[in-house]
């Protein structure tokens, strides 16, 4: 089954591709598709449409998107829906790190949980599903591996942030890992 993710991440595009390996999954390169397309909705829900919606309404191949948010507890879920510039544009994840370090110093909650939400496009049909881990934000940067915020979160059960886990367990228990299995049993 060949499926568009609405997106030209590298890392997301690895990691989904490990997640479902009986999909033929195309980034937005490979169908020629350059624009920047706009994340301008309130909610991870919202997001996650408007990019799958924007793929199917201008290539009209069957296609699924993503928006992620970290949610810290103790920062009133921020930074959400805008994980991914939350220290401002550009992106960028480093600074990101930085800022949750700052917002949380000398605070002792420091729960907190990744979500997914993913869209599914098939002959022009949304269909949402989700994927939560949750966990906490280490008082220090942890390992090399992953992305984004991965060296500050460790998932719950573990001991270690995910850019300290081996990329094939955090394949398996991560948010995103979660939503694409989530996919899996809808497609």
């Amino acid at each position: 089954m060949q499926l568009v993710f609405a997106s030209n991440n590298a890392h997301k595009l690895q990691e989904v591709r490990a997640i479902l390996p009986e999909c033929d999954i195309l980034s937005l390169e490979d169908i020629g598709c350059h624009a920047d397309i706009p994340e301008t909705a309130e909610t991870l829900e919202g997001n996650s449409l408007l990019k799958a919606q924007y793929v199917w309404d201008h290539y009209h191949l069957d296609c699924f998107a993503d928006d992620t948010g970290l949610e810290i507890e103790a920062l009133g879920n921020l930074p959400g829906v805008r994980t991914a510039r939350w220290a401002g544009e550009p992106a960028n994840p480093a600074n990101n790190r930085k800022k949750a370090l700052a917002e949380l110093a000398g605070q002792t909650n420091r729960k907190a949980r990744f979500r997914t939400v993913v869209t599914l496009i098939r002959d022009g049909k949304p269909q949402q599903v989700e994927g939560i881990v949750s966990g906490s934000i280490a008082t220090a940067e942890y390992g090399n591996g992953g992305f984004g915020y991965d060296p500050l979160f460790i998932p719950e059960g573990y001991d270690r942030t995910f850019a300290e886990l081996p990329a094939e367990l955090k394949n398996t228990i991560s948010h995103r890992a979660r939503a694409m299995q989530a996919l899996k049993q809808i497609l």
